[in-house]
């Protein structure tokens, strides 16, 4: 890469991460520019707020201003039009890790937050315990915080916390992005099959975070989800020092007792066999509080009060999109929570249903992602809507880009649920589901929608219509 940089621009800007970066960048001083298919809010706002140019679509004419450097997201192809381009021109170019790495991460003490499930909430939970504990911290995580209104923070402290993906690079980096980081410290939270659309199977999942786990320095420590076999299994071998967590006898930071009174849940911490603490959370589920666990002990190791930390956690308001209350209308609650992996939807239901004892759970979800959308996941789903009273799925609206032999059925899944015994529908668009929801929903009902994507806005559309 060139030393003077000024220029950069951002092809596949609109991505969660490379939008924080771009903001970061132009933060830093940078001159930005960017291009994406599919140019729409809340991202087009996030960045046009900061005076980042955006171009709605690739296009050759986008670089030929010759930037210093061209930051190429992990969605871009070789044969995109900007980065046919940008090799013509011989313009220097780098992933978005890279980007990081040298303009963000330089000089800070990597905190890398990896594993299938939990990552989002459990950087998110780090960052403002560091933050209340004055530490200034910097990071980048895949989430909107809702302490911060924001999914980056650029500070002098000399903590950088970065959430992990074990998804590729770039189209000339097929190693996982993760690979990048070198942490002083790491939470592993699980590891189970997910992205089918770049992992063959488990044990490609499993190499991938071997290779993380593998790079680590043996000054770094790790912290451990041993409750998952996967990981127990990762950490063989590994030269990292290991601080395990989770809800087994036999881990070294242990959750206790947990009893909830809404809006709070209490749960007691054991570290080595003796109470560390009791502390209390808005958090909802079993999974966010094991999340919380693995924060705890890094920040005692950190050297953070454990009363610093509980003031923390009692003020964490959570990340958006995640168990998010979007409004209520007619005594009905409507939530919008990111869940789409098998797993992820059962321990959503399951946490949310302590809360609403007096109506019911309305799943509502959507296959979105490239592995929710293929028959990968088809036996799984079945048994993850056990906890919802009422199930509505929709018909995947992106099934074209999936194989026809490899194709998630909506319709066979609500049959499998209906010879479960459950009240379940189907629906081929959202404007149905919402026509459905306003005569079916009743008061005291929660309203769970579950998707990664906008899901055509239903959230405030369901509103406007109760």
């Amino acid at each position: 890469m060139k030393e003077n940089i000024k220029n950069i621009h951002m092809i596949a800007v609109c991505g969660t991460g490379m939008g924080a970066l771009a903001r970061m960048l132009k933060d830093q001083g940078f001159e930005i520019t960017g291009s994406d298919h599919k140019v729409y809010p809340p991202m087009s706002h996030f960045l046009r707020d900061a005076g980042i140019e955006i171009s709605d679509g690739f296009n050759e004419k986008n670089v030929a201003y010759g930037p210093d450097l061209v930051v190429v997201g992990n969605a871009v192809s070789k044969d995109n039009a900007e980065v046919v381009k940008m090799h013509q021109m011989g313009l220097a170019y780098c992933s978005m890790p890279q980007a990081i790495n040298r303009f963000v991460a330089a000089g800070k003490k990597p905190l890398v937050v990896t594993g299938t499930h939990g990552k989002t909430t459990t950087a998110s939970i780090l960052a403002w315990i560091l933050q209340a504990a004055g530490f200034d911290p910097s990071f980048i995580i895949g989430g909107i915080l809702k302490n911060f209104n924001s999914n980056y923070r650029l500070g002098s402290g000399e903590y950088i916390i970065i959430e992990g993906d074990e998804y590729d690079t770039a189209f000339f980096d097929k190693g996982p992005k993760f690979y990048h980081y070198h942490p002083c410290m790491a939470v592993l939270t699980g590891v189970e099959f997910d992205h089918a659309d770049i992992f063959k199977d488990l044990d490609h999942v499993r190499q991938a975070f071997d290779g993380f786990l593998s790079r680590m320095y043996p000054e770094s420590a790790l912290f451990a989800f041993t409750d998952d076999k996967n990981v127990v299994e990762l950490m063989r071998e590994k030269s990292c020092r290991m601080v395990t967590y989770g809800k087994d006898a036999k881990a070294m930071w242990r959750l206790g007792a947990i009893s909830v009174d809404p809006p709070w849940v209490f749960f007691e911490v054991i570290q080595q066999g003796f109470q560390f603490g009791i502390f209390k959370t808005k958090l909802i589920g079993e999974h966010n509080l094991v999340n919380a666990l693995s924060v705890i002990a890094m920040a005692n190791e950190l050297k953070i009060p454990k009363e610093a930390t509980a003031a923390a956690l009692e003020t964490f308001q959570g990340v958006k999109r995640r168990q998010d209350v979007r409004g209520t209308k007619r005594g009905i609650t409507v939530m919008d929570d990111f869940a789409h992996h098998p797993t992820a939807v059962n321990e959503t239901l399951r946490a949310v249903k302590p809360f609403y004892p007096y109506g019911r759970i309305v799943a509502v979800f959507e296959p979105r992602t490239n592995s929710s959308m293929r028959n990968i996941f088809q036996k799984d789903y079945t048994l993850s809507f056990d906890d919802a009273d009422l199930i509505c799925i929709r018909n995947p609206s992106r099934l074209d880009k999936i194989p026809p032999t490899e194709r998630f059925s909506s319709r066979k899944l609500v049959a499998d649920l209906i010879r479960r015994g459950k009240n379940a529908h189907y629906f081929s668009d959202t404007e149905s589901i919402i026509n459905h929801l306003v005569k079916e929903a009743r008061h005291d009902d929660l309203v769970l929608i579950m998707s990664n994507g906008g899901f055509d806005n239903i959230h405030e559309r369901l509103l406007q219509s109760l």
